[in-house]
Formats: C-alpha cells, sequence, structure tokens
C-alpha cells in the first residue's frame, strides 16, 4: 500500500511518498529556506496546511517585500502552489506578537479547523483555511495574565475535538493545563483534576501545569492518553479527572505521543532520558506500547538503533495512519525518520539526512 508522510522541518517541507513497508522517497519540498512548524492534510476536503515560520521581522530591513513572521499556507495540490491565509494575527491592542504555529487540527463542524500558537492562542477557520479568526473566549481568560511559559514557550500545541459534538473541544497549553469548551469557544474551563501541582498549596489558577501532549480516542472520545512534563497519564471521563499510567516505563519524561484511531485501549509514547537530558533513554530508541490503557507498556525495538543513538525527538514528530495493522512514523532532530508498517512489530529507516525534524503527519491516502 502507498502512504505520503509529510515532514515540517527547520528547513522546509518534506512531502516523502513510497510503500508503506518503507523505505520513503522524497516527492518534492517546499518553504525550503525557512522552519515549517507542522503541516497536515485534511481528508474531509483534500487541503493541506502548513505553519510556516518566516524570517524574523527585522530582516524585512535587508530584503524589502520578504514575508516574515509566521503565516498559516495551504494548497490543494501539495506540488503546485500555496496560498497564504489570511486573518491569522493577535490583537493589535494587546502588544503580543504571534511567534510560531504550534498545531493545525481538522475540527468537527463542515469546513471547521482550529489552529493553535504561540503565546497561547486559538484560532477557528469556517472556510477550510482560507481566512482564520481568533478564538476570543480563551485569549481573554481572566487567569491569562498569571500563566507561564514552558521550556518550548507559551505554546497551545494539543487540540482535540470531540467526534459528533462539534461545541466539544479539549486544548492543551504548556504551562498552562488542559482546557476544555462545551460551546463551541465561548466558555472555558480548566480540567486537571489528578496532574502533579506546583506550587502544592495554590489554588487552580495559579497551578504550573507542563502538558506536552494530549490525544482523543475517535471511536471512545472520553478517553484521552497525555504525556505530562513528569507522566504519563489517562483520562476516562473527557479530560475532568487524570490518573497516571507511567509505571513499567523506563522515564516518565518524553514529548511525542500517539494512540491507535481504532482502539481506545492502545497508546504509544517515546521516552526521553530526563528534563535536563532530552534524549532517547540509554542511547537506545524505543516505542513503548500500550494495549491496556496503560496497565503494561512493551518496548518495541526491533528495526531501531539499539545502542549509541541519543535521539531527541519533538512533541509534533510522531503519528499513525489508523490502517490495519497501524502504520506509524516518527522523526528525530537529527534528520532520521522510522517508519512501520505492522503496528510495531518491526520498525524501519525511512529516511535520512533531512534537516531537524519538527513535525510528522499523514498526507493524502492512497487511492
Amino acid at each position: 500500500m502507498a502512504t505520503e508522510v509529510l515532514v515540517g522541518t527547520r528547513k522546509g517541507l518534506f512531502v516523502l511518498r513510497g510503500d508503506r513497508r518503507g523505505p520513503l522517497e522524497i516527492a518534492s519540498r517546499h518553504f525550503d529556506e525557512v522552519p515549517v512548524d507542522f503541516a497536515c492534510y485534511d481528508p474531509r476536503t483534500g487541503t493541506y496546511l502548513a505553519g510556516v515560520t518566516h524570517w524574523p521581522d527585522e530582516y524585512a530591513e535587508y530584503a524589502p517585500g520578504s514575508i516574515t513572521g509566521p503565516r498559516m499556507w495551504f494548497t490543494d495540490d501539495v506540488e503546485g502552489e500555496w496560498q497564504q491565509a489570511e486573518g491569522m494575527a493577535l490583537p493589535p491592542d494587546s502588544g503580543a506578537k504571534l511567534e510560531k504555529v504550534w498545531a493545525i487540527q481538522p475540527g468537527g463542524a463542515e469546513g471547521e479547523i482550529w489552529a493553535g500558537v504561540a503565546p497561547a492562542a486559538l484560532f477557528r477557520s469556517t472556510d477550510s483555511g482560507r481566512t482564520w479568526e481568533l478564538n476570543r473566549g480563551l485569549w481573554d481568560q481572566p487567569t491569562r495574565p498569571q500563566w507561564q511559559a514552558g521550556g518550548g514557550g507559551l505554546c497551545l500545541h494539543s487540540i482535540c475535538p470531540y467526534p459528533g459534538e462539534p461545541l466539544k473541544l479539549t486544548v492543551a497549553i504548556s504551562a498552562v493545563g488542559v482546557w476544555h469548551t462545551e460551546d463551541g469557544g465561548e466558555t472555558w474551563e480548566r480540567r486537571i483534576q489528578g496532574l502533579p501541582r506546583w506550587p502544592e498549596e495554590g489554588p487552580d489558577e495559579e497551578q504550573v501545569q507542563c502538558v506536552h501532549n494530549i490525544h482523543r480516542s475517535p471511536v471512545e472520545p472520553d478517553t484521552l492518553y497525555m504525556q505530562f512534563h513528569n507522566g504519563v497519564f489517562r483520562s476516562d471521563d473527557a479530560a475532568k479527572s487524570w490518573q497516571s499510567i507511567a509505571e513499567g516505563l523506563p522515564s516518565d519524561f518524553g514529548l511525542p505521543m500517539a494512540i491507535d484511531p481504532n482502539n481506545p485501549d492502545r497508546a504509544f509514547v517515546i521516552p526521553l532520558a530526563s528534563q535536563i537530558d532530552r534524549v532517547t533513554v540509554d542511547g537506545a530508541v524505543r516505542v513503548y506500547e500500550t494495549t491496556d490503557r496503560g496497565a503494561t507498556w512493551k518496548a518495541q525495538e526491533q528495526g531501531l538503533p539499539a545502542k549509541g543513538a541519543y535521539l531527541t525527538l519533538l512533541r509534533q514528530a510522531f503519528c499513525t495512519d489508523g490502517n490495519d495493522p497501524l502504520g506509524m512514523w516518527f522523526g528525530a532532530t537529527s534528520g532520521d525518520l522510522y517508519g512501520t508498517a505492522d503496528g510495531g512489530q518491526s520498525w524501519y529507516e525511512a529516511a535520512r539526512h533531512l534537516p531537524p525534524v519538527h513535525s510528522v503527519r499523514m498526507g493524502k491516502p492512497a487511492d
């Protein structure tokens, strides 16, 4: 079966294609000189979207007319022309500047797409990504002045629609925890019960909650999985409460996480050594799988480097394709990309020598 994988890197977007059993070939490259922080494909409309961080604003002094700052781009032909979207800007009177597009996620309503950015803002498009509008409900949260950034900045990096109920949405912000809306973003509530607390005695609005990644099961929407700064958690009640499932892992620190979209009991993490030493544990690249909702974990390592491989993997650089058996791909800042077509029983080197990998997502499915 043929597959297409979109790899956002420090130097452009790479479109990789080939048999899902690998290896993959570079079919095209776009935005060559600048970082593509996130790219994805919307199968409902056939639209590709990319969050691109162009040159800093001060660069315009040396190259008048050049595009600067973070921008959203879209196309219906990944090898053709890309168009710049409109409306993705923070309020002029806020004094805040858009820093980076962290996540793009198709929503539950027709034509709806959500985008998460730094500094901790959420944008919504109702025309498949052509134009965008800031969600004021989250932007105007009274507690925003107390929000603290994580190591990657004050970033809204995870967006989890609720299948069948488009007014429900759950997002995660580093380091401001999990937020949930039941009215399409008009109002929001924080959902951090069961997560580590710092400061321990402080009120909820003062808690530093460095969530790294969350995913919702499409077939059991009340089930979510989370990679925390130090911990791995699961929620069975739509993020109202969380329970630790980190026992059995070599480290509870990590950034990337993925789920099996067809099996709510199955999730995957790639542990990193520690919050300071953000490389694969003991120099061995291993994906850890649970098939029982986190009660136990099993290392997947066949075909992956077993020693001397101190890779760093960023939070958006891991994805699954939803097929049976499940295909998965993840990339490292070393420029290496790994894949599997058999649910992780065996892995292969999908690509080498790419620029540092920022994101990995599935592209257009094979006909």
